[in-house]
């Protein structure tokens, strides 16, 4: 669930379009935005805190079988939730697979490329320092 939300919405979309016929479904809740609030913890460990708020938007529903799928993602992107929540629910199905190899696996991919990247651009503005050792004594 973590790779479909942190998924370019227009590359999830994409995709999604590749994997065929879409299947049916029932809203349970449709794509609805709102706020999360974001607590943060000094160091890691101290007394929680609030960060500030994100707007995020939900959706479930139910396919025709009567698998279930949920789904959260950043922002206001309906259609994003929407995907998210049937790939949710086709997970648990027997189109896992497909859903895998034809969506998630190009996902990981992409995702693992934009983080390389700026792994890459950190890494050139690194800066080493070193000590010499002077010549008295």
């Amino acid at each position: 669930m973590g790779l479909l939300a942190r998924a370019r919405p227009d590359e999830l979309a994409r995709l999604w379009a590749g994997l065929g016929a879409e299947p049916a479904f029932d809203w349970l809740r449709r794509p609805e935005a709102g706020t999360v609030m974001l607590r943060g913890r000094a160091g890691a460990t101290g007394a929680p805190f609030n960060l500030g708020e994100m707007t995020v938007t939900r959706a479930s529903l139910r396919l025709a079988c009567g698998t279930v799928g949920h789904a959260w993602v950043q922002g206001r992107g309906a259609e994003h939730a929407r995907i998210a929540a049937l790939a949710d629910a086709l997970l648990q199905t027997d189109r896992a697979g497909e859903l895998r190899a034809a969506v998630l696996g190009p996902l990981a991919q992409a995702e693992a490329a934009r983080r390389a990247a700026r792994a890459a651009r950190a890494a050139a503005t690194k800066v080493e320092f070193f000590t010499m050792v002077r010549g008295e004594g």
